[in-house]
Order: C-alpha cells, then sequence, then structure tokens
C-alpha cells in the first residue's frame, strides 16, 4: 500500500531547495525527516527519483513524495527474544546483545533485530527507512551490545530523527581499551570518511567526510603485572558515525579489547597471564556497550533516560581486571 503526497512548485517557490521546500509545505513532518525520505529514493520530481535534498525546485515541477508501506514479505519475521527496557504506544526502547545484527544486509537477512520486530510488532513500526529498517532510527554495530531506540510509527521516527541531528540524545558508552588515552579526559573532534584501501572500514580524514565528536573520560586504569595497561573509558557521543568510538580511539593510538577490525596486532605480553588470556579470547568482539540513552519522548516531551548492564562476557573481563588489580 502506498501513501503519496503531491505538490506542484509555484513562482514563490522556485529556487528552493527540496528538502526546504517540502518542509514548509508538510506541517507535521520535519526537514531532517522529509530529507531522510529524500535520500531513501521516495520523492520524484517530475516522475524521476531524486535522491540529493540540496536539489533547487523549478516552477512547474511536479513532486511526489511516496511512503512504501513495509512488504512483509521482503524479510522474513522470525521469533528471536528482545530485550524490552521499555515500551508504550510511540517508542520501544531495547537493550541489543552483542554479536545481533541491527537490519537485513549483506549475508545476514534471517537474524537481524528487524526480523525479530516485525515477528512481534508486524506492520506497527515506522516505515521511513524503507521495507528493510522498519522502526530503525539508529544503529550499533553488530558485536557492540547496549541500548536503541524504536519507532512505532512515523510521527515519531521523524522527532526522534530530529533530535539525533540536532545531537540533543544522549548516548553514553563503556569500552575497555589497550593503554592509556591522553590526555585521560577530552574531547575528539574530526572527520570521518571510508577507507580508501579498505571500504569496510572508516577513518579519520582531514580533508572529506562527515564531522564527528566524541567526549571521553577515563574511569579506571589498570595496571596489572605481566599484562599491558587498560582502561574503562566513557564515551558520549555527540554525533553518530559508522564506528565512531572504534576509529576516534585508533585516532588516539589505542583501540578496544576484542577489536578485530580497527585493533592493534601486535599487542604484547611479558608473559600471559592464562586467566586473562582465555577471558580475551571469550570476549568475541570489541568490549563495548551502549550504557545509556537519554531523550525527550516524542509526543509527552518529557526526558526519558535509560540505562543498561553490561552483558555478562565485558562484566567477567572487568571483574577479572579488578581481582587481578587489587
Amino acid at each position: 500500500m502506498n501513501n503519496t503526497i503531491k505538490f506542484s512548485v509555484d513562482k514563490s517557490n522556485s529556487g528552493k531547495r527540496l528538502d526546504v521546500f517540502l518542509a514548509e509545505n508538510i506541517n507535521h513532518l520535519t526537514r531532517s525527516f522529509l530529507k531522510k525520505l529524500i535520500e531513501n529514493e521516495q520523492v520524484k520530481i517530475n516522475k524521476k527519483i531524486l535522491t540529493s535534498p540540496s536539489t533547487k525546485v523549478k516552477i512547474k515541477d511536479l513532486i511526489s513524495i511516496n511512503i512504501i508501506e513495509n512488504d512483509e514479505q521482503s524479510i522474513k519475521p522470525k521469533k528471536i527474544k528482545l530485550d524490552i527496557v521499555y515500551e508504550d504506544s510511540d517508542i520501544l526502547v531495547i537493550n541489543k546483545p552483542k554479536g545481533m545484527v541491527v537490519h537485513p544486509g549483506a549475508g545476514n537477512y534471517e537474524n537481524t533485530l528487524v526480523n525479530a520486530l516485525l515477528f512481534k510488532y508486524k506492520k506497527k513500526l515506522s516505515n521511513v527507512n524503507g521495507p528493510l529498517r522498519p522502526g530503525i532510527v539508529h544503529r550499533i554495530d553488530k558485536d557492540t551490545s547496549g541500548l536503541l531506540v524504536i519507532a512505532k510509527n512515523n510521527i515519531t521516527h521523524s522527532n526522534l530523527g530530529d533530535q539525533f541531528s540536532n545531537h540533543s540524545i544522549e548516548r553514553k558508552y563503556l569500552c575497555l581499551a589497550w593503554g592509556v588515552v591522553r590526555p585521560l579526559n577530552g574531547k575528539i573532534s574530526t572527520l570521518i570518511s571510508r577507507d580508501k584501501k579498505n571500504r569496510q572500514l572508516m577513518t579519520v580524514s582531514e580533508v572529506n567526510g562527515k564531522k564527528a565528536i566524541t567526549n571521553y573520560k577515563t574511569i579506571k586504569v589498570f595496571n596489572i603485572k605481566d599484562i599491558p595497561k587498560i582502561s574503562l573509558l566513557e564515551c558520549e557521543l555527540e554525533t553518530g558515525r559508522t564506528h565512531q568510538i572504534r576509529v576516534h580511539l585508533k585516532y588516539k593510538g589505542t583501540s578496544l579489547l576484542g577489536d578485530k577490525q580497527y585493533g592493534k596486532k601486535n599487542i604484547r605480553f611479558k608473559k600471559i597471564n592464562n586467566e586473562f588470556f582465555i577471558r580475551l579470547n571469550k570476549l568475541s568482539g570489541q568490549a563495548l556497550h551502549a550504557k545509556t540513552l537519554g531523550f525527550a519522548h516524542p509526543k509527552t516531551k518529557k526526558w526519558m533516560n535509560f540505562n543498561s548492564e553490561l552483558p555478562d562476557g565485558f562484566k567477567k573481563i572487568l571483574k577479572l581486571l579488578e581481582n587481578l588489580s587489587s
């Protein structure tokens, strides 16, 4: 089922950006929401799909916005247990386990968070991001655990998307990193773009990319005999770029424990502490957890704040470090 809105551009609107024109003519949707619709190929000018929100509209242009309802045949709903932290008629906050992919993509179309959401909620989810991403407002990496907010309708999605664009969402992560980050507390502000040598990775760039800001503070440094120094860090995001924390820590000369993509290949042990080494090998992915999520409720405007427990693997290695350092 399609929900199509159509406009004709008059003389007074000629020359305006496409996203600005739409925002001025559709009062119940925000500009950031409409920008997302354009980027997801749901807007046409004169029957031609446009993907650039900055496209200038011209007099007599015919614009149509086509919001496609979720196609349940394209993704197979699957009964997968969800750790639901909070739920009401507009939003859903879940604690995603490590190892779960957020939405279907290359090689994984059956065991994602979206498959689980479709099984439980069917069509009661926003469809702004297309049929492969119902309800998905933001993402965290497969091997990162923690909190995500899901939108149950398009108005909610629009509002949350605006909060993400305005950087008013509170997102705090806990992580374990090799060595000591200097200074102990600080702000990392760079551009992040796709790595030219390996397109699956991101990298800091001085000339192009998207602005990325990470505030970090060192909670504790573990200085244990026969093991390289390890820091427990809290990272608060002002922006949400792909692999942002991992890329920024690499930029600072370190990496997360268990990070096989951005991790150092030459971590050296004077002597291998067997218990620590075994626990490290069982970590299966980076020690990174999205612990805190705060935002204004899209309908009530009340500030909501959620916290989640560290996953077992993270907790066990942290407890071992505490024991070894005591």
